[in-house]
């Protein structure tokens, strides 16, 4: 008896050891920290930032559960690497111009449009609509793709080779825009010929003179140092640059529910601290921009004028023969009505 008793206590103990070995490792598991990985094409900029902050404030909000890993100016691939990167889960959110997005649904190409926003704070007022907001965040849901945060970086700006004060300084010139028809026909309408190029490709054909300028903003100008192959920006504000974090949805879906929604709460904390550190950044780099040789243009009014005038039916005429584009369209417009 003494010897089967001492069998079944070790077999017992063997289990027990089993046991408390296996909630062990789930334990280890549970505790184990999540690398989110976060990439954005560009560096030093807003949407880098939007990255760090979101980085710091995920890790609070779950108590170091989550731990952002950073990595700007590409560092995981070409643009559309990033977004498929996402897609499929490898990277879990990728920050970049909505217009990047087109090849998963073309109706993110609907903020490029010029001519609807009478400055700085309608066009902030417009896309924090709620109405436009909740339609444009949920875009690409169904090609593994989740809105997180939609922010500024700022007004537009051509940046040239040589100076441009009018309107007319433009035509016949190469400029690089992102591949959206909403930029290309911009350039058509102002004489000049749009040029899609990926950014790290637009410093290279600046210098060689293969294009004579790019639309951005300043804070990429700036970032990037172009004031060296292309010291004259003229800020034109006749249409902004936005930035849209993405999350991977095959990833945010398989998260338990505290965790997505500390991933929601930081996104929407990052988003309202990135706005204000925008409009900051921007009157800075214009101070950095001369302080580095560049020169900062201006149009005159009438000039001004006629932009606005040549700019504000691009999208009504695009949206003409893509009617697939026309609910968000008409819900875009009725967002910057509002927000007047």
């Amino acid at each position: 008896m003494g010897k089967h008793f001492t069998s079944a206590a070790r077999a017992f103990g063997l289990a027990a050891g089993l046991a408390m070995a296996t909630a062990g490792g789930v334990a280890a598991q549970d505790s184990k920290v999540m690398v989110v990985k976060l990439a954005t094409a560009t560096l030093n900029d807003a949407q880098h930032e939007w990255l760090k902050r979101f980085a710091v404030a995920i890790e609070k909000s779950t108590n170091g559960r989550m731990k952002g890993e950073v990595y700007p100016a590409s560092q995981l691939g070409a643009i559309p690497r990033m977004i498929e990167g996402t897609q499929l889960g490898s990277i879990q959110i990728w920050v970049g111009p909505p217009e990047f997005l087109v090849g998963v649904d073309q109706r993110f190409e609907l903020l490029s449009v010029p001519g609807l926003f009478k400055d700085d704070q309608h066009s902030l007022k417009t896309i924090a609509d709620p109405d436009f907001a909740k339609a444009f965040m949920s875009l690409g849901a169904n090609k593994g793709l989740i809105g997180g945060s939609l922010f500024w970086t700022g007004p537009y700006a051509f940046d040239m080779r040589s100076p441009m004060r009018t309107l007319a300084d433009l035509k016949g010139k190469k400029i690089r825009v992102l591949a959206s028809p909403f930029q290309m026909e911009q350039m058509a309408r102002l004489g000049a010929t749009g040029v899609p190029l990926s950014l790290g490709d637009v410093m290279p054909a600046l210098q060689q003179g293969t294009l004579d300028g790019a639309l951005s903003s300043l804070p990429v100008f700036s970032a990037l140092q172009y004031q060296g192959a292309a010291k004259y920006m003229t800020e034109t504000a006749h249409a902004y640059i936005f930035s849209v974090a993405m999350l991977s949805k095959k990833w945010f879906d398989g998260l338990p529910p505290d965790l997505q929604a500390a991933v929601r709460q930081a996104a929407d904390e990052t988003k309202g601290e990135v706005i204000p550190w925008s409009l900051a950044f921007l009157e800075e780099q214009r101070k950095v921009w001369v302080s580095k040789g560049g020169e900062i243009l201006h149009l005159s009014d009438a000039e001004h004028a006629e932009l606005m005038t040549k700019m504000r039916p691009v999208g009504d005429d695009i949206v003409k023969s893509k009617p697939e584009l026309k609910p968000l369209w008409d819900t875009l417009l009725a967002a910057a009505k509002r927000s007047q």
